[in-house]
């Protein structure tokens, strides 16, 4: 019986799912390293019952088992041949809470914040703290042993795990816990796998010569960060079987609850010393120094990252702190339960570092401010992350760890070494820890590159050893670097992992290939160096990329699509909704470069089922293009994808329908009301494929076109400016009423409101992927508007979502000879709220001229408006009267996005992502309290969905403006 038919059979014995599809394999051949390799299947278990059912499948017919939590590896221990166990969706419960024993047992794929989230309100947190802790996982992290910017505080994930269950690699469940040597003895005469396990342990710790072995050969003692091989000192340091699993990769045992010991959360009064230096040498010879202090954090970012955020303009604001041109600035934060004991701390830091340090500035940053100090050195690290064209920062030797006494030594020989192979050396990272992530800069498409990628990581690894360090801090192994363990270790104790790994894994069915074993570090890479990619042409340019094959490749794979709604924004909504990795941006764009890259039929590239799967429940909110550190643009390339697919196999009657929504709606406004009633008929819903609970927007007879040009007279009166109105096709036809208030309250303001014969937005053809008509709405509009908008004439709309393509897709999309002229009318194209907020901030408009009622409003804001705008400029002006009480909902995406929740096939999923956190905020909010939502999509969607009316934030404008 070959693989398939054994998969197949075993399918059939699973509560949960095993996926053996190509888009599935293709997905999950990839996590957030360089290397790529499609599994043979990929199981989402429903429970333990599962996992043992694969394990002892797996043991029987040799093949691989791949653990899998969050897939945000960087070193590639998610990836391999064999069946991918995703624990993600089905193992992410809190199990049991010890508050007073600070404890908590909690399954794999809980999130790490998510489980901080839990714990704030009995003041307790887990303390390990990685770059990925809104998505990566308790399973990730065990497995990892990640450390993060908090391990010189509270060490690294073993230094908490206290006790775990796990499955064997004969399907045997075994706990491991701390244990003393004679129960280990006594446990090693039992016959069952993990006797045998015991016994081998039980032979380590009685050998003294394997003792002195781990003592000569692993890292410095005082190098904390140490995952290079299994961690055999610190099983004889603690006799606790988790010690070992901790930094194993999952190739020793699947886990599927582990227990934590968990820390008081830090005090709340804090502060950031930011010292400034001269050189990278000078910062590095004052940690020591620092580290006497122990401070809670303790990062460094150097002159290139600081650099990478100059030409940003939202991160100019963060960089308030800088003091003219350092070349490294250190982070160093202190939590005090006190401010008596914050000030205490300040003033003995701050003379230290004056009068002892090479530091020519030593600005302090108090708290909130110090979180705008994070992230410019994220934003830093995101741009230097997206580099433009081939060459990036790979990671691959950024995890290298040596004392902190021996930091500045090993840095300055290490600035030599990469000038040898003709790099910059970028230094950022856990200064403190004696942990400094150092990537080159390489192009992983051309051998050249691949052959640098192999020589820079020896003699880095070489580096490393002279300083006895490791060369795995704190990302693990994995692919990319278990090749160098013999090196690092000598052959002696190498040989010892591999009689562990036999022991435990005879069968080495438990993600084969990391830490022994290895195969080179320069095979399986996502890339074919010197493959020649045919880029497909294009309605849309993809000039930034050179395609759009690259701009799908621009995913690294950090997950970041992956968070949920206690960490914010608004990507990704579909996977909040079903916690499915196939609903990632990641998975979609993964999806996009390996179908389009190798179609099956070269002539077609575009005919791929798989990727119209795959996009199936993208709701185009593009959170991706802002929240990704990548900006993977998911709403543009499927729009692109929709485009050129529904060339060849046709476009459905309900897709030209709502692509030509306005020239629809403009028909039913001449026959209301009988098109009224009849557009919300069940049959009618029924054969258009609409979710019979939802109640279609009718057009009113009265357009606001119409109101414009035959009712609506300007008041007299000097005008302050004129601005000229974007009347979208959403506001004319289906919320004219919006549109009325909103052209009164610009004249009462003081406004003089131009308008001219203008075709709609174009965005229901976008999104439907009708990009023909698309491009026609953007050249008229950008031909008409082009001629007439300036920075003193700007052109406003009411609508997010059509005023904001003008940013957005139309340069993307024009005819050549308007690209010149769209690029310069995105800039004077604002959405009401930006203008109105700019004319608050030049004082033409305030307080005086609105009522002192009292208001209880909650914001909601449209994903277009929160991706290429800002949600604040809304808040800010409806906070302009007197007594309005404005807060923001933390909401995402409502789950209506345009004709997507209309659909019948995506009603469900849409009313979910309402209820994840919009809904519910409603709900519990006062009866009189006033619900402003600028998209026509979400205020009907709270319709549809709680039964509650909301207002476009003019409407509630013009309601507050005195004599109204």
């Amino acid at each position: 019986m070959n693989i398939v038919s054994n998969l197949e059979k075993l399918k059939t014995q699973l509560e949960g799912e095993l996926l053996t599809d190509n888009l599935s394999q293709k997905i999950y051949a990839t996590d957030a390293s360089v290397y790529q390799e499609y599994p043979d299947a990929v199981a989402i278990p429903k429970n333990s019952r599962d996992i043992e059912k694969i394990i002892r499948f797996c043991s029987d017919h040799k093949i691989p088992v791949i653990p899998r939590a969050a897939g945000t590896s960087l070193a590639g221990q998610c990836v391999g041949k064999g069946i991918v166990i995703d624990t993600s969706r089905n193992f992410n419960q809190i199990l049991d809470l010890d508050a007073e024993a600070r404890t908590i047992w909690v399954e794999p794929g809980v999130i790490r914040d998510e489980l901080n989230h839990f714990l704030k309100p009995h003041s307790l947190h887990f303390g390990p703290n990685t770059s990925t802790a809104n998505r990566c996982m308790i399973g990730g992290m065990v497995g990892n042993n990640s450390c993060g910017s908090t391990s010189i505080k509270y060490g690294s994930t073993r230094d908490h795990v206290l006790e775990m269950k796990v499955i064997l690699s004969d399907g045997s469940t075994a706990h491991f816990s701390n244990i003393d040597l004679e129960n280990i003895r006594r446990k090693a005469n039992e016959a069952t796998l993990e006797g045998q396990i015991y016994s081998h342990i039980a032979d380590i710790y009685d050998t003294p010569e394997i003792n002195e072995l781990i003592t000569k050969n692993f890292p410095h003692p005082e190098v904390s960060r140490r995952n290079t091989g299994y961690a055999l000192d610190a099983l004889l340091s603690n006799l606790n079987v988790c010690s070992l699993l901790a930094g194993s990769e999952g190739t020793l045992a699947f886990t599927t609850a582990v227990k934590l010991s968990l820390d008081p959360l830090p005090g709340a009064e804090r502060v950031m010393f930011c010292p400034h230096f001269n050189s990278v040498h000078d910062a590095m010879t004052a940690i020591p120094l620092i580290m006497s202090f122990e401070p809670d954090i303790c990062e460094l970012m150097d002159k290139v990252i600081l650099d990478c955020t100059k030409a940003n303009k939202q991160q100019q604001k963060n960089r308030f702190f800088i003091q003219g041109d350092p070349q490294a600035v250190l982070m160093v934060q202190f939590n005090r339960t006190s401010a008596e004991a914050l000030q205490e701390i300040i003033g003995q830091f701050s003379e230290t570092i004056t009068n002892e340090t090479h530091a020519y500035a030593n600005p302090k940053v108090f708290a909130p401010d110090d979180l705008k100090v994070t992230e410019l050195r994220a934003a830093g690290l995101g741009v230097l992350a997206n580099l433009p064209g081939e060459p990036k920062a790979v990671a691959c030797i950024e995890d290298t760890a040596v004392r902190i006494e021996d930091l500045a030594d090993y840095i300055a020989e290490f600035e030599v070494l990469m000038k040898e192979f003709g790099q910059q050396a970028v230094f950022y990272a856990h200064a403190g820890a004696g942990e400094i992530h150092l990537r080159p800069i390489l192009d992983l498409k051309k051998q050249k590159d691949v052959d640098l990628f192999y020589e820079i990581t020896k003699a880095t690894a070489l580096l490393v050893k002279k300083y006895n360090g490791s060369l795995s801090g704190e990302h693990g192994d994995g692919r990319v670097r278990a090749e160098f363990i013999p090196l690092m270790v000598g052959e002696q104790v190498y040989e010892i992992f591999k009689q562990i790994k036999q022991t435990w894994d005879p069968n080495n069915i438990f993600n084969p290939g990391k830490i022994v074993g290895a195969a080179p570090m320069t095979s399986s890479l996502r890339y074919v160096p010197e493959e020649v990619i045919e880029e497909p042409s294009t309605i849309f340019r993809f000039n930034e990329t050179d395609g759009m094959i690259r701009a799908a490749e621009k995913c690294n794979g950090s997950g970041d699509c992956r968070k949920l709604s206690f960490s914010g924004g608004t990507m990704c909504p579909s996977f909040r909704a079903t916690r499915d990795e196939k609903h990632t941006t990641r998975a979609r764009a993964n999806a996009l470069r390996n179908f389009l890259s190798h179609p099956e039929d070269a002539s077609k590239p575009f005919e791929s089922e798989e990727i119209k799967e795959v996009l199936d429940l993208c709701l185009s909110c593009k959170a991706c293009g802002t929240e990704c550190p990548s900006n993977v643009d998911m709403t543009v390339l499927k729009s692109e994808f929709l485009y050129q697919y529904q060339k060849t196999k046709g476009f459905s009657f309900r897709s030209r329908l709502f692509a030509n929504i306005n020239a629809a709606n403009k028909l039913a406004s001449a026959f209301q009301p009988l098109s009224g009633w009849a557009m919300n008929l069940s049959l009618l819903k029924k054969g258009l494929g609409i979710a019979p609970e939802r109640n279609l927007p009718s057009a009113s007879r009265m357009s606001l076109k119409k109101f414009i040009n035959n009712k609506f007279k300007a008041s007299t009166g000097k005008k302050l400016k004129p601005v000229y109105l974007f009347i979208d096709e959403f506001t004319n036809f289906n919320d004219p009423k919006v549109g009325i208030k909103a052209v009164k309250l610009l004249d009462v303001l003081g406004y003089e409101i131009r308008t001219v014969d203008h075709p709609e937005s174009g965005r229901a053809a976008f999104s439907k992927g009708f990009l023909d008509l698309a491009k026609k709405c953007a050249n008229e509009n950008v031909h008409i508007f082009s001629e007439l908008i300036s920075k003193d004439v700007p052109l406003i709309g009411i609508e997010p979502s059509a005023i904001l393509g003008f940013r957005d897709e139309y340069p993307k999309i024009v005819s050549e000879e308007l690209i010149t002229k769209a690029e310069a009318l995105k800039d004077h194209v604002l959405t009401i709220e930006e203008f109105l907020f700019q004319e608050v901030e030049s004082g033409n408009i305030n307080s005086g001229q609105f009522d002192k009622h009292q208001r209880e409003i909650l914001v909601h804001g449209h994903c277009h408006q929160k991706a290429l705008s800002s949600i604040d400029f809304t808040a800010h002006i409806l906070s302009l009267p007197a007594n309005h009480k404005v807060s923001i909902i933390p909401s995402g995406c409502c789950g209506m996005a345009g004709s997507f929740g209309y659909e019948k096939e995506h009603f469900e999923i849409s009313m979910k992502i309402g209820n994840d956190v919009l809904f519910p905020a409603i709900k519990e909010a006062s009866p009189s309290a006033i619900v402003a939502a600028a998209g026509t999509s979400c205020r009907h969607q709270i319709k549809d969905g709680i039964a509650r009316d909301s207002q476009h934030p003019v409407e509630i404008l013009f309601d507050a403006l005195v004599g109204e």
